[in-house]
This record gives C-alpha cells, structure tokens and sequence, in this order.
C-alpha cells in the first residue's frame, strides 16, 4: 500500500518516519519530494585505470551549494533530509521527469529498505551535451512509501546505516563478509 499525505503526516507528527528538514509543501499527494544537498563525491583516478570490486575504491569529496555536472560525467550527491524509515515501511526513490528531459539523469539502486536511517547517495549522470549547473535545495525527486504487510524479520542495519554526504560504494565489504562467512 503506497501511504498518502495524511498518513505521511500523521507518521512524522509521531516519530515513527521521520524527515529532516522538511517543509510542508514538500509532502505532495502520495510521496515527499527530496532536495539535493551540499557534498558531492566523484571517484578517483585508479593509476592502472581500473576499478577492482574486491578492493577500498577512493573518492575526492567536496562541499559546495553549486556543482558544473560536465557532460557524460558521473557524480555522487547527497539528499539535503536524513531519513529514518521503522521497520514496516520502505520507500522508493524517483527522480523527477522535468530533470530527466533535460538529459540529468538520477540514478541510484531506487530501494529504500525499512529500518534504513541516514541521508541518501545519489548517483547523477549527465547524458546531454551541455553542462548542467546543480544547486543545494534544488528538488530532485521524491520518495514513495510502501507500508509493508508487518515488520521486516531482518530490517536494515547494514554498511550505509546512518550515512551521510555522498557517501562511496562500499562494495569491497561484500568479499569481507563473503570471507568471514564461509570461514565459520
């Protein structure tokens, strides 16, 4: 069940979703709108020119309210919320169609999953031919809660928990987990 604005409104006047900073008319219909935040992340030159799953990927960070998204360029970026979901809800992050139409493509694994809390990585992709100048506060998309049918056996608590700035992959925990697991 996807929640309206009244529930959205009745779950953060009681704590159980909570969303900072919020402004009332980010509280649309049936989802939240998010802004971008301040801290973008790009990854770094490897010198051989290859990213290996297996191993610590680096990032140069950056605080700015304005960042130049080159075109064909990849760029991290942050929600300006920090969001805490309890473990009966997870969200959907959408981007906006307006953005989209001007080739700012926002990408990100779209799930949210319940029990998460922190801000959220986006991942911004330039598919035009221009630059395209991304500013602090902007609206970027929107999240859509789904009530689950009960709370989640396992709920999230996992390597993004309280994230926040534009936080890398950390993939490379993948193999360690791999590893630790079938050691025992």
């Amino acid at each position: 069940m996807i929640l309206s604005d009244k529930t959205i409104h009745c779950m953060m006047q009681n704590q159980r979703l909570v969303i900072t900073p919020i402004d009332e008319e980010q509280i649309q219909p049936a989802s939240v709108d998010i802004r971008l935040g301040n801290t973008f992340s790009i990854v770094e030159d490897s010198t051989d020119g290859v990213i290996d799953l297996e191993q610590e990927i680096t990032y140069k960070r950056m605080k700015s309210d304005t960042y130049i998204l080159l075109p064909g360029q990849f760029v991290l970026a942050t929600t300006r919320e920090y969001i805490k979901l309890p473990d009966n809800l997870t969200a959907f992050v959408e981007g906006r169609s307006s953005l989209g139409r001007m080739g700012l493509f926002i990408q990100n694994a779209g799930w949210v999953d319940p029990g998460f809390e922190g801000e959220i990585t986006l991942e911004l992709f330039n598919a035009n031919r221009c630059a395209i100048k991304l500013h602090a506060g902007r609206r970027v998309g929107q999240l859509v809660f789904a009530q689950m049918d009960e709370a989640a056996l396992h709920p999230y608590r996992g390597k993004y928990q309280g994230q926040k700035g534009a936080t890398g992959s950390r993939v490379y925990l993948d193999q360690e987990i791999t590893k630790k697991n079938s050691v025992g």
